[in-house]
């Protein structure tokens, strides 16, 4: 905690909610060793902001407008491997945080815990370390050894991604065009993603999604 010759941790806050930023904002400034190095509030802004500003942390929401978390979080690994990320969602970690986790972000945090625990995130995040709840940890250890894992674990992240596109009501059309891919290797996605699930509609992925609160 802040002596006067403590690092500053410079975070940039990557949300689309306005409100969301500006809590995150004051519970960071709060903080005597910690700053805002900037905010986004899409993946276009994020990534041409983070050309221009220095930053050691990004706090991350998996839910953009123009771009998937999974799909941001891919490339700042590719672009800045050692760059840690903190997811924040509100999504329940047992649904989505493994995959970010395996994906290379340092942390993952849920929306509703962001106030009590976002100063902790940080702090351990940044000095190199790993930050998820006691029950995530658990999760992981038992993801190891697990014989029965749900079946959409089998799917590789573009798979697991198109799967909850498909289940939230979006054509291949429309996911093409979203993920820049061709209709057609949507549509091979599509294929696959039935034939590992053993299901043989988009009704049967959506019932899925919708039973595993995937969506």
């Amino acid at each position: 905690m802040g002596k006067g010759s403590a690092i500053m941790i410079k975070v940039i806050i990557v949300d689309d909610h306005p409100v969301v930023r500006l809590g995150l904002r004051q519970i960071i400034e709060s903080q005597p060793d910690m700053a805002v190095a900037g905010e986004a509030e899409n993946a276009g802004e994020f990534f041409s902001l983070l050309r221009k500003k220095d930053c050691n942390l990004v706090v991350l929401d998996i839910t953009l407008p123009d771009r998937s978390g999974f799909d941001v979080l891919k490339q700042l690994k590719y672009d800045k491997p050692d760059l840690p990320v903190l997811i924040l969602s509100v999504h329940a970690e047992d649904r989505y945080a493994l995959r970010f986790i395996k994906a290379g972000a340092s942390g993952y945090l849920m929306k509703e815990s962001a106030s009590t625990e976002l100063v902790k995130a940080i702090r351990k995040v940044s000095s190199g370390g790993k930050y998820v709840s006691l029950s995530l940890a658990e999760q992981l250890v038992s993801h190891l050894d697990a014989s029965d894992k749900p079946v959409h674990e089998s799917l590789s992240d573009r798979e697991f991604q198109i799967l909850c596109m498909i289940a939230g009501g979006k054509s291949l059309k429309g996911i093409a065009g979203e993920l820049c891919l061709s209709e057609k290797t949507v549509s091979t996605y599509r294929s696959r993603i039935l034939e590992k699930m053993k299901m043989s509609t988009n009704a049967d992925l959506t019932r899925y999604a919708l039973e595993n609160h995937l969506v």
